[in-house]
């Protein structure tokens, strides 16, 4: 095989394998896929009082790298929304976020806390919601902006499962992984 043939054959691997992941970033879910399913998922019915999470953070390669619990509490003033947020990592950690939300028409909502980069925006169908954001995360005292994907399944009126894909620059650095209960 000539270089010239060799390089050809490299680089035809090369596209095959870049297309490839296009066809496969193409055929991740979409929130209305969900448009039939019960319960129908109201994130100010559902974020109302108290509430219990339990979770877990995962490497890129999976590996859980961290777990935590944390307690919530939701109020609604009209289309106005706060959520507190505190959270106890296993490594003795802790943190809290307030949430600023806003519910906009068609099941839409957007929401900023102070570790936000820019606005939170999000959208319900059937049981399910899809909320994306950035989050300034300290990793080893530099601060990187991580892109979220979280995808929340509501299972019943009192829990629901949270999924979420942590990216960087497009690539994959981690994913979490919660459940959350209303205790009232």
């Amino acid at each position: 095989m000539t270089i010239f043939n060799h390089f050809i054959h490299h680089c035809s691997r090369l596209f095959g394998a870049i297309f490839v992941s296009f066809l496969l970033v193409g055929c991740s879910a979409n929130i209305s896929d969900y448009q039939s399913t019960t319960p129908a998922f109201n994130m100010k019915t559902f974020f109302d009082g108290k509430l219990a999470a339990y979770g877990m953070v995962q490497n890129r390669d999976g590996k859980v790298i961290r777990r935590f619990r944390a307690d919530l509490i939701g109020s609604w003033e009209g289309n106005k929304g706060l959520l507190e947020e505190d959270f106890f990592y296993d490594d003795g950690e802790t943190q809290r976020r307030v949430w600023n939300l806003m519910k906009h028409g068609d099941n839409n909502y957007s929401g900023v806390a102070s570790d936000t980069v820019g606005e939170a925006t999000g959208q319900s169908q059937g049981f399910a919601f899809n909320w994306r954001y950035t989050l300034a995360i300290d990793v080893d005292g530099t601060t990187w902006d991580i892109d979220l994907n979280d995808w929340i399944y509501q299972l019943d009126e009192s829990r629901l499962i949270n999924q979420t894909e942590m990216t960087k620059w497009g690539f994959n650095v981690g994913q979490i992984t919660l459940i959350i209960e209303k205790l009232d």
